[in-house]
């Protein structure tokens, strides 16, 4: 009997991280489509991806890493592209609350991470002032360390768990739409995903599954 599956595809699904903590964007992305194409034709698994925002996302990523055209040739053919029905797609009102609620705390610690920031700023350059310091040394020993730690906890705040950008929402449009697992290597989509009720494959165990069932087709 023949597996009828459907999945929606993040950008963050074609990419992981090896042995050595490294990334293989077009190695992965090759076998990753390598092993889409086989459960198309032999299980009749069909893999999609929202049109145009992560198509174009993915697209993008292809051809910064100069992966070859024959890899975008391969998204073309195996990849089912398709825009997410953003106005007949129904989600609870309790979803948005909930969304609405996160975002405001999220916003509430961003600007507490700033205020830190600001403090630590000021105390610094008092620090070398006293030691006479010059307004360059200050600059340099001082204000990249700070800007870098601002960046990092005010992403980690604001960013980390949460949707944050238009091809995140459409995954789970999509896949809401079609009643779609969705495959991903993000927070945010994930629990928002499980949130609504989709099933959620991280994108690391996708091609380990995909393979698996492979084994049980003769």
């Amino acid at each position: 009997m023949e597996l009828r599956q459907r999945f929606v595809l993040d950008t963050s699904a074609f990419s992981t991280i090896n042995a050595k903590g490294k990334r293989d964007f077009c190695g992965d992305a090759k076998k990753l489509l390598d092993l889409i194409s086989t459960a198309r034709t032999k299980l009749n698994i069909s893999c999609h991806i929202p049109y145009p925002t992560v198509y174009d996302e993915l697209k993008q990523f292809i051809v910064s890493k100069k992966c070859g055209d024959r890899l975008l040739v391969e998204v073309d053919t195996w990849l089912v592209k398709k825009t997410p029905n953003r106005i007949d797609v129904k989600i609870a009102a309790e979803i948005f609350y909930e969304y609405i609620k996160d975002m405001r705390e999220r916003m509430n610690r961003g600007m507490k991470v700033a205020e830190g920031s600001i403090w630590l700023a000021a105390a610094e350059a008092r620090m070398m002032t006293l030691k006479k310091k010059k307004k360059e040394d200050i600059e340099r020993e001082s204000t990249g360390f700070i800007i870098n730690d601002y960046r990092a906890k005010y992403r980690n705040a604001l960013r980390y768990g949460t949707l944050d950008s238009a091809p995140d929402l459409d995954v789970l449009l999509l896949a809401k739409e079609m009643d779609a697992g969705v495959v991903a290597r993000d927070e945010g989509i994930k629990k928002w995903a499980e949130r609504l009720g989709l099933r959620y494959v991280e994108g690391e165990a996708f091609p380990k599954m995909i393979e698996e069932y492979l084994k049980h087709i003769g």
